[in-house]
């Protein structure tokens, strides 16, 4: 049997063309014998990494066998191993090598270009379109760069339907590979087909003198062997050939033999079918289609040999380019932008003149303080690894200027006078970002976020992850949190025995990101910064509908097996194998009896996890030091905000720093741009600037919002159970918030109780060794951060900054293995301190069970600061901070609904849209009220918005809706406008007319907002004629103003539900807030709940709400059914009833209604596994209301009992008389005595405002029945 290599493959990143996937295709070509594959994706480079990291793994043992075995060449032939017989040891150790050597399975990386008809650089019409198809393969590391610069042009250049290159770039490009002509799509083939002989002869001696050996022609055979295939080809393919070996013989071109591989196996070619009726947009069934020959499988060398038997050569051929491709690494080290740095200061030139390449390896071997810590051989390989001498200068300039911005930025930080500690803190810091061979890292991000902050009025958040633990990176103003002062360390972030590249992500604000984006593509030029690609592909429900829709299986069906996939499955990955084990009615769909059915599970089961689409990661960016295609390839993407192209890298985020270039995370935080905003409305409200990184760290207030749980709207502390612990913890200082920060995370949550116990004095702060104390003071002697840990150990142990970060790592991670190793010498160095061995192996087992838990403070503290930003803002500048809140989430009804639910219970008023008061946006008015912005109702644009502003910015406020019409710009503000702005409330300031009158018709049926808008359009013709008459402008326009017809009032129903359709909710009022005590004392669930049924099940419910839509009809039986929404304060559930019991209901569900409901949560009649909330008994609220509240206990401690209460408390209750009994109980302080006391002489109706009230004495407990 001849051998053979496939060097024509597609994997699934030839996108919804290929259906196999990396792994698999590799271990079949590996089980088959094949010496290796080439991956050849249709005009991309998408798989590449991942198919050389895969084939790395597969080789791993054969490498480290080589490894070995040259190792012991080595030591055999310079003497230094000893051996009775060197010279057959050697031999046998060679023969062993090679051995080795060709066990290794080659990745040969390629790709099947398209090549313009004409040039990559013409685009019209199409002749243009696609192009000639032609594999390309790198033949050696040359090649792959080569590729490269090919693949990228033809995506930057040439993309035109499809990324193209074209001959002028081959002719460029072409040293180091190799080409084969292609499938049918390929010039030759193409040319053969249509009968131009002589064209094809032009293009076999173009190919071949560019080319010369490293040109094959490429014979292919797909014969199909099923009716639903393509036979069309394998016809066509047998013309090609005979003429192919003609011309290999004419002209002395070698042949090969490929399959165009695009599936794993032969039972995959009918899911491969349905991909391409996806990508093609066909169905299944449609006659016309595009189909495949579906022999497109990776054939086996045995299958192989006996399609092309007749050819033994072509077989043999493949394995000879296998031959020829080098092993290469495609891998690099971390290749560092360069940083322009003032010629003032220093340059290269000056930097070789004035040091020795021995004053340079001093300086990179040894430690900050000049001690030798390392072998000659170590050190010669760390010179090696950052570059040699050549680099060395240029990081040694560029780690000094580093330093001089350093400690200028130290003084500002520190003062003028540094510490030691500061001083040694930087110089170590210093010393290892050099030579480690940083420092350009750091310039270029100071300079950005410098950038950021004094060009480009771009906030910049505090820092985030472990970057926090650099003193150098808070000096350079990377971050804003001083690292000393809070023990972040340094060595969590960098450790040159943990040889990783530097990982800053940055936080700015939502609307600067992508200016500082912009910032850093000029600074550093077009092609040297790109974005980061991310593949998305078929998840189990998306694989199942795709599957369904070209096969034409019902909807209803598709919906339902979609809905039948689990959310998650106990201890088991999420896809389709799994979910239809777990599942019995998928198992059932399985085996059905319906074709169209079984074979969607059956297919969406082969194309589940194949990649669909490209995206581009949310924040991920290179910036590189040369032009990104000398390293990586790219493609191109649309930019969302500009609508321009930008580059994108063809690896992903995971894989792309292993080929050497940089990553920077460039994130937009929400949470800044909410800052901003706010202290722009305190500056427009109170005329206060304010800086808020200068903000007091103890402010009272604060930590009285803090501890009451008043949390709602700020930064990461405003869950329901945050705001519980919040409460019982009573925060008094910052180093509190960072533990909550850290502890309130599934796991170290069980912690909580014990630390709030500690800090409120119910037990005792206790530490295993006194000296503890020094690090695990400000939490109360319990260990929550990692760095308490590494700090620990070095304090106890005496471990260094190295090891005690692999410890970290090692406990984060369980690596049991080194934790076993380094056990025995934290005993051993903890004994040798004078402690207790018993009490070190305590402290061992207690660090080993929290430590995976364990939290980075460096982040937990930058984020706890940025929190503190929004608590004390919300604390001392409440109408101001929501108003930006709301700003922030204007889209999000949800939202905005819990932030002014927020805004009442503190006293912060929402009004609705007002054209004489309301911004674009939320703001404050003078009284500190929160106006609804005008961009914010539906159906009045930006542009209405604007001409209202600028009107009564120039000319003062709208007198009357007739004044307005008279001055607004009516062509930007419409009558369409004008009538929305009406519904939400925007004219109500307007006392002459109500929201109603605009709506009513006249005698020629127009409405009243017509005649208004044609008023205002005659009145200012009239005054523009005035103006540009021979009398001058001081004529009075005479315009008769329209009467304003009175139309008959609006129910409150009505009026809110018409201000909701454009507002998005309700806010004048709400149609419940009579019942709001109802729905949310007597009512066990809400609405939103019933999402989720699970922590209902078996549950008793009693819900209420208005029925805001009904839907009704009739089943296939003929039976009745109707489906109602029913809404309260939470959000909307649907509840559905059929037959009698519709009949029996339906009276209650109209539009409007008010409904007090109880049922239960239980399994389904027919489906015992499926939960559904079944309603047993409906009343109407209004008859409810007062009968369900039966009885108001106010809780109080003795010391809120005073004279201002009481008559507070009497004057609501007398206000409010009713049938609801009143008590109090009145406790001392610390609990030991209280007293129950009841009303007889007065009897309460619990209204909202009542209820506003007790919720606003923070003192005040209260129970309804």
């Amino acid at each position: 049997m001849q051998d053979f290599v496939h060097l024509h493959v597609h994997t699934q990143y030839s996108i919804l063309d290929g259906q196999a996937s990396i792994p698999r295709l590799v271990d079949k070509a590996i089980a088959n014998g094949m010496r290796g594959i080439a991956v050849t994706d249709h005009g991309d480079m998408f798989g590449i990494k991942e198919f050389f990291n895969y084939v790395n793994k597969k080789n791993g043992s054969t490498n480290g066998e080589i490894k070995d075995l040259k190792k012991k060449i080595a030591a055999l032939e310079s003497g230094k191993a000893e051996s009775e017989n060197p010279e057959a040891e050697l031999a046998a150790c060679r023969e062993q090598l090679e051995a080795a050597k060709k066990r290794l399975f080659k990745p040969i990386i390629g790709c099947e270009m398209y090549v313009a008809r004409r040039s990559l650089e013409l685009k019209d019409g199409k002749q243009d379109q696609s192009g000639y198809h032609l594999v390309v393969l790198a033949k050696n590391l040359k090649g792959y760069h080569n590729l490269i610069k090919l693949v990228s042009k033809a995506w930057t250049k040439g993309f035109y339907m499809r990324p193209r290159t074209d001959r002028t770039e081959l002719e460029k490009y072409h040293e180091g590979l190799i080409v084969c002509s292609a499938c049918l799509g390929g010039e030759i083939p193409r040319r053969i087909t249509a009968g131009q002989f002589a064209e094809a002869e032009e293009a076999i001696e173009w190919y071949r003198n560019l080319f010369g050996e490293n040109f094959y022609l490429e014979l292919q055979r797909h014969k199909a062997t099923v009716a639903r295939a393509n036979h069309e080809t394998y016809k066509l393919q047998e013309v090609v050939n005979k003429k192919l070996m003609e011309y290999s013989k004419i002209y002395g071109i070698k042949l090969v033999c490929t399959n165009d591989v695009h599936f794993v196996d032969e039972e995959n070619a009918e899911a491969h079918d349905r991909l391409i009726c996806l990508s093609t947009g066909k169905d299944l069934d449609d006659p016309n289609r595009m189909l495949y020959t579906k022999q497109e499988w990776m054939k086996t060398r045995e299958e192989m040999n006996e399609l092309f038997a007749d050819v033994p050569e072509a077989l043999a051929n493949t394995v000879d380019i296998c031959d020829q491709v080098e092993f290469y690494s495609i891998d690099h080290a971390p290749i560092m932008p360069t940083f322009a740095i003032p010629e003032e200061f220093g340059t290269e030139e000056e930097y070789r003149k004035k040091f020795t390449e021995k004053d340079l390896f001093d300086e990179f071997t040894q430690d900050e303080n000049g001690n030798v810590v390392m072998d000659e051989a170590s050190a010669k390989a760390k010179i090696e690894r950052l570059g040699g001498y050549e680099k060395l200068y240029r990081i040694k300039l560029e780690a000094d200027y580093l330093a001089k911005l350093a400690y200028d930025g130290a003084k500002r930080r520190y003062g003028e006078q540094l510490t030691d500690e500061v001083k040694e803190r930087i110089k170590f810091e210093l010393h290892i970002m050099k030579t480690m061979g940083f420092p350009g890292y750091f310039l270029i991000v100071q300079d950005f976020i410098s950038a950021a902050r004094n060009q480009l009025d771009v906030s910049v958040g505090p820092g985030r992850g472990s970057a926090a633990g650099s003193a150098v990176a808070y000096c350079l103003g990377i971050t804003q949190i001083d690292p000393i002062k809070y023990d972040l360390l340094f060595e969590r972030f960098l450790n040159p025995d943990r040889i990783s590249l530097p990982d800053i992500d940055v936080d700015f604000d939502d609307d600067g990101r992508g200016r500082v984006l912009n910032w850093v593509t000029e600074k550093y030029g077009q092609e040297k910064v790109a974005h980061i690609i991310t593949y998305g592909t078929m998840a189990t429900k998306l694989a199942i509908k795709d599957v369904a829709r070209v096969q034409k299986l019902p909807l209803s069906e598709s919906d339902r097996l979609c809905k039948l996939v689990p959310d998650k499955i106990p201890d088991k990955k999420l896809n389709l194998p799994n979910a239809i084990a777990y599942v019995p009615e998928l198992q059932a769909a399985e085996v059905s009896s319906d074709p169209v059915l079984r074979d969607t599970i059956k297919y969406a089961k082969m194309l589940e996890g194949n990649v669909r689409n490209t995206g581009v990661h949310a924040c991920g960016t290179i910036i590189c030091r040369d032009d990104i295609t000398d390293w990586v390839p790219v493609s191109t993407a649309d930019d969302k905000e500009t609508g321009e192209k930008m580059l994108v890298t063809q690896y992903e985020g995971s894989v792309i720093e292993d080929t050497g270039l940089i990553k920077m995370d460039f994130l937009g935080l929400k949470t800044l741009s909410i800052i901003k905003e706010a202290l722009e409305n305190i500056k427009q409200s109170k005329g206060v600037i304010l800086n808020i990184d200068e903000i007091p760290i103890d402010d009272p207030a604060t930590y009285k919002l803090y501890s009451e749980g008043r949390t709602i709207g700020t930064f990461q502390f405003e869950s329901a159970g945050m705001q519980k612990y919040l409460r019982e913890l009573q925060p008094t200082t910052f180093e509190d918030l960072i533990a909550m920060n850290a502890l309130y995370r599934p796991g170290p949550m069980d912690y909580i109780p014990d630390f709030i116990d500690r800090k409120q004095g119910r037990k005792p702060i206790e530490y295993d060794i006194p000296v503890m104390e020094k690090y695990l003071k400000d939490t109360y002697g319990i260990t929550v951060y990692q760095e308490q840990v590494m700090l620990l150990s070095r304090l106890l142990a005496d471990f260094t900054r190295g090891e005690s970060d692999a410890l970290r790592k090692a406990m984060g991670k369980k690596l049991r293995d080194k934790l076993d190793h380094m056990k025995p010498k934290f005993i051993e160095g903890g004994k040798k301190n004078g402690h207790d061995p018993k009490v070190l192996e305590k402290i061992w087992a207690d660090w080993e069970k929290f430590a995976s838990y364990a939290f980075n403070k460096s982040h937990a503290t930058c984020y706890s600061w940025v929190a503190y930003q929004t608590a004390y803002l919300k604390a001392n500048y409440p109408s101001e901070y929501m108003a930006a809140t709301m700003s922030r989430n204007i889209s999000n009804i949800t939202e905005i609904t819990k932030l002014m639910d927020e805004c009442k219970a503190t006293g912060v008023n929402v009004l609705g849209p007002d054209v004489n008061e309301s911004s674009l946006k939320f703001s404050v008015n003078r009284h500190g009220d929160i106006r609804f912005g005008l961009g914010a109702v539906k159906g009045v644009g930006e542009a209405a918005v604007q001409s209202i502003l600028e009107e009564r910015e120039k000319n003062g406020p709208f007198r009357g809706i007739f004044d307005f019409v008279q001055r607004v710009n009516l062509s930007a503000c419409n009558r369409k406008n004008i009538e929305n702005l009406a519904l939400a409330g925007g004219f109500d300031s307007f006392t002459e007319i109500k929201r109603e009158d605009f709506f009513v018709k006249n005698a020629k049926d127009e409405s009243f907002s017509e005649v208004l808008v044609r008023y205002g359009s005659k009145y200012q013709l009239d005054k523009a004629a005035a103006v540009n008459s021979l009398f001058g402008g001081d004529l009075q326009v005479e315009v008769a103003t329209p009467e304003i017809v009175k139309a008959s009032a609006w129910s409150d129903l009505e009026r809110l539900n018409k201000e909701r359709e454009l507002v998005g909710i309700y806010l004048s009022a709400h149609p419940l807030d009579e019942f709001a005590v109802v729905l949310e004392n007597v009512c066990n669930v809400h609405m939103a709940q019933l999402n989720d049924l699970t922590p209902l099940q078996n549950r008793d419910l009693v819900l209420g709400g208005i029925v805001t839509g009904v839907r009704e009809g009739y089943t296939k039986n003929g039976k009745p059914y109707g489906v109602a929404k029913v809404e309260d304060y939470s959000g909307v559930a649907e509840f559905a009833f059929f037959g009698n019991e519709w009949v029996e209901k339906k009276n209650f569900f109209c539009e409007g209604m008010f409904l007090f409901m109880h049922g239960k949560c239980q399994p389904r009649q027919w489906k015992q596994d499926e939960w559904e909330v079944k309603i047993n008994t409906i009343e109407l609220l209004p008859e409810v209301k007062d009968r369900v509240i039966e009885k108001l206990t106010v809780t109080a401690p003795l010391s809120a009992v005073d004279d201002e209460m009481i008559m507070e408390l009497a004057s609501l209750v007398k206000a409010h008389p009713g049938n609801a009994e009143l008590c109090f109980f009145i406790r001392d302080e610390d609990g030991q005595m209280h007293v129950n006391l009841m009303s007889r002489t007065l009897k309460v109706s619990v209204q909202k405002d009542l209820m506003n009230y007790l919720k606003s004495q923070p003192l005040l407990e209260y129970k309804i029945n």
